[in-house]
């Protein structure tokens, strides 16, 4: 009897040890949860910042000042300059190791060690993914659409989970980056295949949901003004039952057309809200930093008309790399050649 005891209880601690075991898509047999799990905004105003190539320009030996110039660690000063939430990309598989899990992992504990929100920003690629490119990554070529969903899973999966191992669960996650034609070309190309598309934003919603039912879900576009460009998505996304939580855009104006870009953008989100009944997130902003003028006045506009509205409509927006100066050419950022902070933060404060 002892002995059919010993293997009674060997045997169910071995079922229950498997049944631990997150398994991929690709294996699993029993059929896929279909709950819309309810989202609720935030109730302050998001206000956040993409930081996301900090890391590489410390180990680069650049440093962040504040407006008196006195040397900050960037995180620290973000949360000075009146951010409450920080933006960080994460690739599969990139060449320098920046922007992987190790090196998000390091980002993230600074950020939540100070009490900073998080956004995670999946790529699903080894590099940059935007509306001109979406590669996929080289491990993941020649898979079938079943086993991509897998890879989008377990990838989606692994990143949250690693970050929720050290009591990190971030408030969003953004299913893609600026997928203005679907994401992993060809294989998910919206415009030939909105329905493979559906499906790889099925699969990070579902390893989202798995790790935390809270987290907000973002499907991400860019050209917040693009009305047109966004009913198309998310009537596509509709059509073949996609969930998400979350609309996210981007806008990126220029002196002679930010006030007419805002309006159309604040529209946009008026009548997509109205149309799909999801808030909106603008997940990436940016201005020309050598004209701080325009840049404040192009931030507090948008603001401003974004506080007019109720949080079911939109709860935030997000500054793109607002640290970056002196760096890869980019211009767009918030900070001076001299590493401080422009006056194109000063509507963050408040």
């Amino acid at each position: 009897m002892k002995k059919y005891l010993v293997l009674f209880f060997s045997l169910l601690l071995f079922l229950q040890s498997c049944a631990q075991v997150e398994t991929p898509i690709a294996s699993k047999k029993i059929a896929l949860d279909t709950i819309l799990y309810p989202y609720t905004p935030p109730a302050e105003l998001i206000k956040g910042a993409d930081i996301s190539w900090v890391t590489e320009m410390e180990k680069s030996g650049m440093s962040f000042y504040n407006t008196q110039g006195v040397k900050k660690d960037c995180f620290l000063l973000m949360k000075e300059l009146g951010f409450n939430t920080i933006r960080l990309r994460v690739w599969v598989n990139p060449k320098d190791g920046y922007c992987n899990l190790s090196d998000l992992l390091v980002k993230a504990k600074r950020a939540k060690a100070i009490g900073l929100k998080l956004l995670i920003d999946f790529h699903y690629s080894d590099s940059w993914a935007d509306p001109g490119k979406q590669f996929m990554p080289e491990e993941w070529k020649g898979k079938t659409i079943t086993e991509l969903e897998a890879k989008i899973y377990d990838h989606t999966f692994e990143v949250l989970n690693t970050l929720k191992s050290y009591n990190i669960v971030p408030e969003f996650v953004q299913i893609g980056n600026e997928t203005n034609d679907g994401m992993m070309w060809e294989v998910g190309r919206a415009s030939t295949n909105m329905d493979t598309f559906a499906k790889f934003i099925e699969a990070g919603y579902r390893a989202t949901k798995k790790i935390d039912v809270s987290i907000g879900v973002i499907v991400h576009i860019s050209n917040g003004y693009d009305k047109k460009l966004f009913n198309w998505i998310f009537d596509g996304l509709k059509k073949y039952k996609t969930r998400y939580d979350i609309i996210g855009m981007s806008l990126y104006p220029e002196a002679k057309n930010w006030p007419s870009l805002n309006q159309l953008c604040i529209e946009n989100i008026i009548e997509l809200n109205a149309k799909f009944n999801k808030p909106t997130l603008l997940c990436e902003i940016g201005f020309n930093y050598s004209d701080p003028e325009n840049g404040k006045m192009f931030v507090e506009d948008l603001k401003n008309r974004m506080n007019k509205l109720s949080k079911k409509q939109a709860f935030g927006l997000m500054y793109w790399e607002p640290q970056a100066y002196n760096w890869k050419n980019y211009s767009l950022g918030a900070f001076d050649i001299s590493g401080k902070p422009t006056k194109i933060l000063d509507p963050f404060l408040d």
